[in-house]
């Protein structure tokens, strides 16, 4: 049973937001939720639209956010920073915004004496409706524990990986850097292979079961290229941002970069070919038409 004295205030539904706050509803919480591109049509049913941000802080005890990028969230960090008043002292970024962004809205929201929970996300829109993304926390080991019903709700895969903002990000950009690694190198692989006369699936079914195997190897080529659907439901234009986001951090750190300089500039290639909201799947279209010309 859900802990229904909580009430959780949910910023942002669209792509991954909208699923988990089903998600987090349909498990009994009482929710106030506010998107700024209309709440109506997007909140779980039998939840209460909020008008601003400002409403859902005075309204909910945890507030998640879900947001596109680190500027929208820190811009909303100072909103909810600027609240007299404020019912909720705790704020859960569910957004992948990069370590820098993440403690910059940590600050923010310490000096008003709330507590930012660093949280992002990763399983793609099919996992966020199914409730079985993986969540990477960074914050105070009691928030962590007090919240364990509320992140049960909505993920499959829970983690705490630290205590300060910015280790969630540190672990998320790590993983999509790997993610789209392993999807542009697929990629290539299999022109390679089709252009030996190879058949696709009889080279993902050996690959899948061999030590090159991978995700995309497993599920994104048989599941959405192989069909031609192209529908693994998460935008190419946010998994470049989130590849950029690593490569900015690795360059800031000064740690290797030869593979992440390499993967990042085909990722912004690609999109610069790409039209708004493509299926990042597509890539595989990209490096089999357009970089081999090259």
């Amino acid at each position: 049973m859900a802990d229904t004295k909580r009430t959780i205030g949910f910023i942002g539904l669209g792509q991954m937001g909208g699923p988990m706050a089903d998600n987090i509803a349909k498990a009994g919480y009482e929710m106030v939720c506010y998107d700024a591109a209309g709440t109506q049509g997007l909140m779980p049913e039998g939840a209460k639209a909020a008008g601003s941000v400002a409403e859902v802080v005075r309204q909910s005890d945890t507030v998640f956010l879900s947001l596109p990028n680190g500027q929208i969230v820190n811009q909303v960090s100072d909103e909810i920073a600027g609240v007299t008043e404020p019912r909720a002292d705790l704020v859960i970024d569910l957004s992948t915004i990069g370590p820098d962004a993440s403690r910059k809205a940590a600050a923010t929201l310490k000096e008003k004496g709330l507590i930012l929970g660093d949280a992002p996300v990763s399983g793609g829109r099919a996992g966020a409706i199914k409730g079985t993304i993986t969540l990477m926390f960074a914050g105070p080991k009691d928030v962590w524990d007090s919240h364990a019903e509320v992140f049960r709700a909505f993920c499959g895969n829970p983690f705490h990986v630290g205590e300060e903002a910015g280790l969630g990000q540190a672990v998320k950009l790590a993983n999509n850097f790997l993610s789209a690694t392993a999807m542009a190198a697929t990629s290539e692989a299999v022109v390679y292979g089709l252009s030996q006369g190879l058949d696709m699936k009889t080279m993902l079914d050996v690959i899948a079961v061999s030590t090159g195997s991978n995700t995309a190897v497993t599920d994104k080529f048989p599941n959405r290229v192989l069909p031609g659907t192209f529908d693994a439901g998460f935008y190419a234009e946010l998994l470049n941002k989130d590849v950029q986001l690593y490569i900015d951090n690795v360059r800031s750190q000064g740690t290797p970069s030869d593979v992440g300089e390499s993967v990042a500039g085909v990722w912004q290639e690609g999109i610069d070919q790409f039209e708004p909201r493509t299926d990042f799947t597509r890539i595989y279209e990209y490096i089999r038409d357009e970089r081999q010309k090259k």
